[in-house]
């Protein structure tokens, strides 16, 4: 069934149909899983930053628990989004980078990479889908990115959503997302948090999930004029000292503000479960994630690290923290188990339930995390010297982490880098000819894991390489 956000009648439709057939579904927790994007493991007051203002943001934090290591499972926007609403590493799906594998310049690539695909599969049995099936009314506001439409992949209700990456511009008229402005110069990401507010506000016959998904943070940086004089003479603080970018990261906060409101108003709060996070890393030559390494589309730990925190009262500790390494693909195991809901038959998820973690009933969780790109991604900018060289943000390859140690393989050459991240969080001292034992071990693990996923490894030569 497809259906726009037509209004009340409609949607008090669509919950009570949804919530047919589950006559618990009234005493299950709502789910807001707000997935920002391109906002960078230091972009927010509660991971430290000292230059972007986000208190209602670091308000929440205070009441939830912080993940301190918590991960996307890919770079950049479209796999990493993929993963996340599968539940399965990029290598099952196939999304890997954005538009084609093929970025950079053919002289500079010395393998022909891995064919992308850009689209979710329709046999894909999205996290919405599953939640659908359980009774929620499911929302997708905002940015979807796998596919021209998320009604079709198990959203009821959508904002704004389409295979589009970014607008065309903040500003009316917003060009590629389909939303009309409903007063002058309306700013996107105002436009979409005043309607998301107009859906948890309505008096729902069924438990909702809103995946609220805005645009921002992502490029075009187009300044909310009226916030931008309190940035334009602030102190730098550890390379951050974008004053038009800082207002976004502030606007945003803004309507996840009011979005809280909402639920406070309504009652929603104490049955209300919220999971704030990010789809990669920061935009590096815009914002900086100092100590960690580098950012978006690069697989040092700024390109994949990413702040978030969960919420839900009277089941999470307030102000609890953790260090455990998680992943956006436990997402969809933790939600499920939350909802009492069921995955697909026969289907693999990768991730697992971080609820016991949340609850307090386990204070681990060891399992290697896995990165898989066999593709290439070009620098933003000339010498950037963040990344393995100064031409592309990714070269194909892997890497795993398993517990402080994290291996990065590069199929070119079948280069190694070696970082114990307890000792060395900016990835800067390579110990891989230091440690030999331990570089055979990770890579013995990361080429099993890749034989099990069935993950392809470019190999064949590219006739357009020039070395020189």
């Amino acid at each position: 069934m497809k259906v726009a956000l037509t209004g009340c009648a409609v949607l008090a439709g669509l919950a009570s149909s949804a919530v047919a057939g589950n006559p618990k579904s009234d005493r299950l927790p709502n789910i807001v899983l707000i997935n920002v994007d391109d906002m960078g493991w230091r972009d927010v007051g509660f991971m430290g930053s000292e230059y972007y203002e986000t208190p209602n943001l670091d308000s929440l934090a205070a009441k939830s628990m912080v993940f301190t290591n918590a991960y996307a499972a890919a770079a950049n926007c479209a796999p990493s989004r993929a993963c996340l609403m599968t539940g399965q590493w990029a290598s099952r799906h196939g999304i890997y980078t954005v538009g084609t594998s093929e970025r950079g310049k053919s002289k500079d690539r010395k393998l022909i990479p891995t064919a992308n695909t850009t689209t979710l599969a329709d046999e894909a049995y999205t996290l919405a889908e599953a939640l659908r099936s359980a009774g929620y009314l499911t929302c997708s506001a905002g940015k979807w990115h796998l596919g021209d439409d998320p009604l079709t992949q198990g959203f009821l209700v959508n904002i704004g959503g389409s295979h589009a990456g970014n607008p065309g511009s903040y500003y009316p008229p917003y060009r590629n997302v389909n939303l009309e402005a409903e007063t002058n110069g309306e700013y996107l990401t105002n436009l979409i948090g005043k309607k998301v507010v107009e859906f948890v506000s309505l008096e729902h016959q069924a438990p909702f999930f809103l995946y609220y998904a805005p645009y921002a943070v992502h490029t075009p940086i187009q300044p909310v004029k009226h916030l931008l004089a309190n940035y334009e003479n602030k102190k730098a603080w550890n390379g951050q000292d974008n004053a038009a970018y800082a207002t976004m990261v502030e606007n945003l906060d803004i309507q996840i503000g009011q979005l809280l409101k909402a639920l406070r108003e309504n009652g929603q709060m104490g049955n209300t479960l919220i999971l704030f996070t990010s789809d990669n890393g920061g935009h590096y030559g815009i914002t900086k994630q100092w100590p960690l390494r580098s950012g978006k589309g690069a697989y040092y730990e700024g390109g994949i690290r990413e702040p978030m925190f969960v919420y839900w009262a009277g089941k999470v500790e307030e102000g609890a923290q953790t260090d455990v390494p998680v992943s956006n693909l436990d997402f969809y195991p933790t939600l499920l188990e939350v909802a009492g809901a069921k995955s697909a038959d026969n289907q693999i998820l990768d991730g697992q339930s971080l609820l016991p973690l949340l609850t307090g009933e386990e204070k681990e969780l060891e399992r290697p995390l896995f990165w898989h790109f066999p593709v290439y991604l070009e620098a933003y900018g000339l010498n950037d010297q963040s990344t393995q060289d100064p031409l592309f943000r990714t070269r194909p390859g892997s890497a795993v982490r398993i517990g402080d140690w994290k291996l990065i393989q590069y199929f070119e050459n079948n280069d190694l880098e070696l970082y114990n991240l307890k000792e060395d969080i900016g990835e800067k001292d390579n110990l891989a000819e230091k440690y030999p034992e331990k570089c055979k071990e990770l890579l013995t693990i990361l080429e099993q894991w890749r034989t099990d996923t069935n993950a392809p490894v470019p190999d064949q030569l590219n006739p357009d390489y020039s070395i020189n």
